[in-house]
């Protein structure tokens, strides 16, 4: 009887090891699933800060201000407003706010400007990354997830 129980222990090791590698990406957790996410997108904002989140920029629209402004900015860019011209406009980034991210486990390459998307701030790439290209998306005011305001976020690629 002993070798049948570790027989099948060691099946049962087996089978919990395999559930656990299958179809994860490379950061373990499952945050990339092979077919779903890209590895790399390329995404255009506009950032609404208010007065004091964006370091070295003198805004002076409140907290409430900024997010009535942000949500007008994602309407217009919802019912197809020129996201360029809502960037120039609008932005508390600079011009055109184009950015490309690379996906969790996914090398980034500064010489092609290509950022990680670990290094961007969480809602960022959880916005961006969520988006189908051409869709608009907000990653809304939140001091862990997006410290610095609204980002209004469209994904050209």
């Amino acid at each position: 009887m002993p070798h049948r129980m570790r027989f099948l222990a060691s099946l049962a090791a087996v089978v919990v090891l395999v559930g656990c590698t299958s179809d994860k990406g490379s950061d373990g957790g499952g945050a990339m699933q092979k077919g779903k996410d890209p590895e790399v997108i390329t995404v255009q904002h506009v950032l609404i800060g208010f007065e004091g989140s964006v370091p070295g920029k003198p805004i002076t629209r409140t907290k409430e201000e900024a997010q009535k402004l942000a949500e007008e900015i994602l309407e217009k860019a919802r019912s197809g407003a020129d996201f360029d011209a809502l960037v120039r406009e609008h932005t508390d980034d600079s011009h055109p706010g184009i950015y490309k991210m690379a996906n969790f486990g996914v090398a980034a390459d500064l010489s092609k400007q290509v950022y990680s998307r670990g290094g961007m701030i969480p809602a960022f790439g959880n916005v961006g990354f969520a988006l189908r290209v051409g869709e608009v998306g907000m990653a809304a005011y939140d001091e862990q997830e997006s410290p610095y305001g609204w980002h209004i976020i469209k994904r050209i690629e």
